[in-house]
């Protein structure tokens, strides 16, 4: 099969590698679309760290079953399916506990965060577990379904996590792909006010046409002033879904009385302050949410399959796995929202 195989930092080749064979209670899946995270860019630019050459990256599939392993009785030759990349062993306590996100012996298909790294699905086939394949409804695109794992990660953070109600006032940090997911799981909620913030007026842009009620850009406007002239009780809820040290400590100076707060974007080891004794009066609820679980994945098809929200809407570029390279490059232009390879 065809895969892009990271060799090295910027050494991104396609080449040929056997197709995998699945084993005991597992399937492999040929991939139709792959969603290009920022992660996956890191690693391939080198500045995220944690990579161990080489590796196929690739974290947000959707594709076909092609081969199932022994023990695998609820999937067949054929069935759509979308991969959750995070696998996970089901009998850790964790697991029973229903936070396979923890999982003790985690693993994850071309993703971040566990030491166990499979092959990902920058490749024309992937192997994963049977239990991290959920069938695809037919009305769901695979170019859309791909990206169920990001959108199931905004709706655990924003909705499962920072309790986001109908009604809410609602401050968006970051409107990128992952941004404008929370953005959109925010408006399915029913929140009242949404406010995006972001330095790029292209993003602002998409985020007005996908519901917010108003953007700022902090070059050109006092973030918090602007804020709280809109807003004058403060917000319900702000995500932070940015990534720089400077957008969470934009978060906490937003804050006011009861105000729930998500740390969702930032990945570095970076610190920032907290005034203790305004900390204990406000009595703002800080949320952090990484990853996804089944339940988040299940109810992220929903809000597709509803209706609810529409992935295809952020997918600005698609590439096929041959001119990943191109995709590469997009991927570190500012006009650009979601990249989608089809392999």
């Amino acid at each position: 099969m065809l895969a892009a195989v990271l060799k090295s930092v910027d050494n991104l080749v396609l080449e040929d590698v056997p197709i995998p064979e699945p084993g005991l209670g597992e399937v492999v899946v040929r991939i139709k679309a792959c969603g290009v995270c920022a992660t996956d860019y890191k690693a391939i630019r080198g500045t995220r760290q944690n990579v161990t050459f080489p590796a196929i990256l690739g974290h947000e599939p959707a594709g076909t079953v092609h081969t199932v392993g022994l023990g695998v009785t609820h999937l067949k030759e054929g069935d759509e399916v979308i991969i959750q990349p995070s696998g996970f062993c089901g009998v850790c306590d964790d697991c029973r506990a229903g936070k396979t996100h923890y999982c003790r012996n985690a693993f994850t298909t071309g993703g971040d965060g566990p030491t166990d790294v499979w092959p990902g699905s920058f490749a024309e086939y992937t192997k994963t577990r049977a239990n991290c394949c959920f069938l695809k409804p037919p009305e769901i695109s695979f170019d859309g379904a791909c990206l169920t794992e990001p959108l199931s990660g905004a709706w655990k953070g924003v909705v499962d996590y920072s309790d986001t109600r109908v009604g809410d006032d609602v401050v968006i940090i970051g409107v990128g792909g992952i941004g404008l997911l929370c953005l959109m799981v925010a408006r399915a909620a029913g929140a009242g006010r949404l406010i995006a913030i972001d330095l790029s007026d292209y993003a602002l842009e998409n985020a007005r046409q996908l519901g917010a009620t108003h953007v700022i850009n902090p070059a050109r406007d006092n973030p918090k002033e602007t804020v709280y002239a809109v807003l004058p009780n403060g917000p319900d809820v702000v995500v932070e879904a940015a990534g720089p040290i400077q957008a969470v400590e934009l978060t906490r100076d937003l804050l006011r009385r009861g105000t729930r707060w998500n740390v969702f974007g930032i990945t570095t080891h970076e610190t920032f302050e907290l005034d203790g004794g305004l900390t204990h009066f406000l009595e703002a609820r800080m949320d952090a949410s990484f990853g996804t679980n089944p339940r988040a994945m299940l109810r992220a098809i929903r809000l597709l399959q509803t209706g609810l929200v529409d992935t295809e809407k952020i997918i600005s570029h698609r590439f096929p796995l041959r001119d990943i390279h191109a995709a590469i490059e997009v991927m570190g232009t500012g006009e650009r929202n979601k990249v989608v390879v089809n392999p």
